[in-house]
């Protein structure tokens, strides 16, 4: 039996130990595969995906959630982001007080509608990156299927693919707030400067791409071999994001490296 096969038994069987289960349901490629999967083992109607309101996800991805959604009981809940102090004075463990609110609120709107099981999708090679938000998903009992199952991105996308799964393919996101150094702090003016920026990237045809925010210095990651291309489009976009507040637009040589921003920490060996 192949390796990938047993991951697929494991979590079938996790799954079915819930019996129902709420799912914190982002739209991305490992919360939309653990959504439909555990609707093919549980069945819709004991699947409940919750999806967060907060400035750290794009417009874009809050409308793909209401689409991949349809036919599930699909609620949405009000993160309150900016009334959590750890957060926006955006310390090294900004990751772990925002996960700790808004799971707990997660937790309280599943348990009014008698989900006691929230899960989440964490997969296994999150493990490999600086997460401190995996310790507060422990402390709340937040159970990550596919990461208990062994799961990596790439199974995930592989298995995605066979099952017909839209999002099989779609380009890794994450919180708006991995745009921001650590110490800065996060304010909606940033955060927007962010999406808008990104968002004008993604029509550009850049669908993997970072907006890093250094206050008056927008540093752009693409992947390398995208660098050129991007190249040729250099006035308008320094003109779009010149007009969205920035002083300074820059292009980082180094290409795409998902959560760039934790490299330092983890050089540090503080990757917890």
């Amino acid at each position: 039996m192949e390796d990938r096969q047993r991951k697929e038994i494991a979590l079938r069987k996790i799954l079915q130990s819930y019996g129902k289960v709420a799912i914190a349901f982002s739209g991305g490629v490992d919360s939309s595969f653990l959504l439909f999967y555990a609707a093919d083992v549980l069945g819709k109607e004991n699947v409940l995906p919750i999806t967060l309101t907060m400035s750290m996800h794009t417009k874009r991805e809050r409308e793909e959630t209401i689409t991949l959604a349809q036919g599930f009981q699909h609620i949405f809940v009000e993160a309150e982001e900016y009334s959590m102090e750890g957060f926006v004075e955006n310390g090294k463990e900004r990751c772990y007080h925002c996960k700790k609110g808004i799971f707990e609120k997660i937790l309280r709107e599943a348990k009014e509608r008698g989900f006691t099981i929230v899960a989440d999708g964490t997969n296994f090679d999150d493990l490999d990156d600086y997460r401190p938000g995996l310790r507060a998903l422990q402390e709340l009992n937040i159970q990550s299927p596919l990461k208990e199952a062994g799961l990596t991105k790439r199974d995930i996308r592989e298995i995605s693919k066979e099952r017909k799964i839209p999002t099989w393919n779609k380009p890794s996101k994450a919180c708006l707030a991995s745009r921001i150094p650590y110490g800065t702090k996060i304010t909606p003016q940033a955060i927007a400067m962010v999406e808008a920026c990104e968002d004008y990237l993604w029509d550009l045809g850049f669908i993997s791409c970072r907006v890093r925010h250094h206050g008056t210095i927008a540093r752009i990651e693409v992947p390398v071999e995208k660098i050129e291309a991007l190249v040729q489009h250099r006035e308008a976009i320094d003109h779009y994001f010149k007009s969205q507040g920035f002083l300074f637009v820059t292009l980082d040589l180094g290409g795409y490296q998902m959560g760039s921003l934790n490299l330092e920490l983890k050089d540090r060996g503080k990757d917890g």
